[in-house]
């Protein structure tokens, strides 16, 4: 088995880090918040006081964090992995975030005697708590398949998808789909409760043809009940907007529906929305279409 350390310990890290420990690796955790420890700890693992002690001795580091500065800051940082971990150890950063930081990073690691893999995750918290996963790997083949032991605990759907980099283009892609798909939903929810249509019934007969979809069938119960406990926050789709559409101007390609959203998405953030799970862009409708949201 490997040793592991898994660097924050967040909505998607904890379970991820839990099914790794449940799968015989040694893990040793760190996150801002001790106490998001507990769950890896009753799973065998250990909570670090640091990111140099988790990653003292570690064949494998998992990097679980929201944004590109994020993962600077844990890998280039003062105390940071590039500064305490072992020489030759496989970093597997599975954070979104900008292809170009991702490809400098990866560069910085070679230079230091580290690898890094780049392997943004799809999935949301069900996928995570159900090891369920689609990862999108960017990085080495060797590499890739030395992890692959480490992505199997954790994920379905698991894909080489080029060199580093190439992973958080498939995210940026994957977000762009993610956030237009739940926009249509929420969209299609608001038009037919104005018609009085049993709205529940409607969403069941829609998944079953050429309208479902993953988000469908995952984000129905919450804009039924209007409860938008994050299993993704609004504030990092936002982030991940801003991904698609800068990267999409680089490569002089445009993405006229994913601007669009993008701005929905960047209004829903502004009108306090930005810690609500990501379905809560129906709210964004509602208010659009003159409607009062509590």
């Amino acid at each position: 088995m490997t040793n592991i350390a898994f660097i924050g310990l967040g909505i998607m890290g904890n379970p991820m880090a839990v099914h790794l420990a449940n799968a015989g690796h040694t893990v040793a955790g760190v996150d801002h918040s001790p106490e998001r420890a507990a769950a890896l700890i009753e799973a065998g693992g250990r909570a670090a006081g640091s990111i140099a002690d988790a990653v003292k001795g570690a064949d494998v580091i998992c990097v679980m964090v929201p944004d590109s500065p994020d993962v600077q800051d844990v890998l280039e940082g003062e105390n940071g992995v590039f500064q305490n971990a072992d020489t030759g150890a496989l970093i597997i950063d599975f954070s979104s975030i900008r292809p170009d930081v991702t490809q400098q990073l990866a560069e910085q690691a070679r230079a230091l005697g580290f690898r890094l893999l780049d392997a943004p995750v799809s999935g949301g918290e069900a996928g995570a708590k159900n090891a369920a996963l689609s990862i999108m790997v960017g990085g080495e083949a060797d590499d890739f398949a030395q992890a692959k032991p480490v992505f199997d605990a954790v994920g379905k759907t698991v894909v080489h998808v080029g060199p580093s980099g190439s992973g958080q283009t498939v995210k940026a892609a994957n977000q762009l789909i993610v956030a237009a798909n739940i926009q249509a939903v929420a969209e299609a929810v608001v038009f037919l409760e104005a018609y009085g249509v049993d709205t529940k019934a409607a969403l069941e007969v829609l998944g079953g043809g050429l309208a479902g979809s993953t988000v469908l069938n995952q984000k129905k119960e919450n804009m039924l009940s209007r409860s938008f406990e994050p299993g993704f926050r609004i504030d990092l789709h936002h982030k991940d907007m801003g991904i698609v559409t800068a990267a999409a101007r680089e490569a002089g390609v445009v993405v006229p529906l994913g601007a669009l959203v993008a701005q929905l998405v960047a209004s829903a953030r502004a009108n306090g929305d930005g810690k609500l799970d990501h379905s809560a862009l129906l709210r964004g409708v509602e208010r659009l279409s003159g409607k009062d949201v509590n």
